[in-house]
């Protein structure tokens, strides 16, 4: 596997007589090979959700998703179960999938009751610790469930675990069940580990989240990705949250200053023929006419499949033409990425506007967001924001579902 990495600016020429212009440096990541390497081994840790909300239909279902992603591992993945109420315990220590040892895990996952209260962040740190344990040369993640408010722990200490978690390269995906559950911690749990949050809103939708999750899992092709940029004088990052990821899913990004004074940002698991594409907004000052690098970018990575490490692609400088017969002449690719991340930061504002109680406020950002959402072609983001906005003129509650599914259409393109 190699790095697949295509760039483009917003506008590829400004204007040499300005002083100071904006440009959306997009950046398109994959993992590039003839086929997905399954003999990549993977190493999945269930982080289950059993207290007593989620009696009956519920656990039921849960159970059987997650026996049914045991029967699709194979003999050298791993495996390591943690389930937590208001306590949390590991059901299943990391270990390898032997056939023989299927329909006991089975059995275990079965032997799960509802009960008791709810403790996200004890279920995470147990998960993180078992997951850990087999991480070296796999493909890592952790599918954490719940259906409810972490009234038993603590939130902070559960983003304290997310950082900890990326920090040795695991990644987290979060599975809100129901309607009564956190977004804001969930979403900020699944945002540091590079995973996706998603919503499951009907029991009977449990089985087919889980193997969405665990197909994605698969296509993974190299791991413990950072983009390395290098910015060239006269060049500088936006002073506001500069650098997020706009799909597969939308991600604030936090960057670090590396060693040899690059800037680094972590991107994760990258997937095979599923980019994870990055947008950073920079700003130039004044440039002297004719085509010159702006920027030089580079992938540092991890290659499992060949047991190598601190791997590093090609350098790639940005290049972009200072003409004095400046005509604007935009990328309607990049453009796409900015209306998706305008989408996601609109619907932010909505919700910091509703919980002021500014109802006319978070209506007209509801609003101003679906417009956006139809800009880009999602007609299914376009619907749900524009629902929400008419219902708060009508001056209606939004419902925690109704919430949610504003919360999820703001983050991705539903499929």
């Amino acid at each position: 596997m190699k790095i697949n990495l295509q760039m483009a600016l917003s506008d590829a020429h400004i204007d040499a007589s300005q002083t100071s212009t904006q440009r959306q440096l997009q950046l398109s990541v994959s993992a590039a090979g003839e086929i997905i390497d399954r003999s990549i081994p993977l190493n999945l840790c269930l982080i289950l959700d059993h207290s007593g909300s989620m009696n009956g239909r519920s656990l039921e279902t849960v159970k059987t998703a997650a026996c049914l992603l045991i029967d699709r591992l194979n003999p050298q993945d791993r495996i390591s179960i943690v389930v937590f109420d208001h306590r949390a315990k590991v059901l299943v220590p990391n270990q390898l999938i032997a056939d023989q040892d299927r329909f006991g895990i089975k059995q275990q996952i079965n032997t799960l009751t509802a009960d008791g209260g709810t403790s996200i962040d004890d279920g995470l740190r147990l998960g993180i610790e078992e997951l850990a344990k087999g991480k070296n040369d796999t493909i890592s993640q952790a599918f954490l469930l719940t259906d409810g408010e972490n009234e038993h722990g603590d939130n902070e200490r559960c983003l304290k675990f997310a950082r900890l978690a990326a920090s040795y390269n695991l990644t987290l995906n979060t599975l809100g069940f129901g309607d009564n559950w956190n977004q804001d911690v969930l979403e900020k749990i699944a945002d540091a580990g590079l995973g996706t949050l998603s919503y499951i809103q009907k029991p009977d939708q449990a089985v087919a989240e889980f193997s969405r999750l665990f197909n994605r899992m698969q296509t993974v092709g190299l791991n413990n990705a950072y983009l390395l940029l290098s910015l060239m004088p006269n060049v500088s990052l936006a002073k506001l949250k500069p650098i997020a990821q706009v799909s597969p899913d939308t991600i604030e990004l936090p960057f670090q200053l590396e060693p040899d004074g690059r800037l680094g940002v972590r991107l994760g698991d990258l997937m095979k023929d599923a980019e994870r594409v990055i947008l950073v907004n920079i700003y130039l000052g004044q440039l002297p006419e004719g085509k010159q690098a702006i920027a030089n970018v580079q992938i540092r990575y991890d290659d499992p499949s060949q047991n190598k490490t601190g791997l590093y692609s090609t350098p790639s400088p940005v290049y972009i033409e200072a003409t004095s017969t400046y005509t604007p002449l935009l990328s309607p690719h990049v453009q796409q990425s900015v209306l998706a991340l305008a989408k996601y930061r609109q619907t932010q504002l909505a919700e910091t506007k509703l919980q002021q109680g500014d109802r006319a406020g978070a209506a007209t950002m509801l609003q101003t967001a679906a417009k956006t959402a139809l800009q880009m072609g999602d007609k299914s983001a376009a619907t749900v924001l524009q629902t929400s906005a008419t219902q708060l003129q009508a001056g209606e509650e939004l419902s925690e579902s109704d919430r949610k599914k504003t919360r999820i259409v703001s983050k991705t393109v539903l499929q």
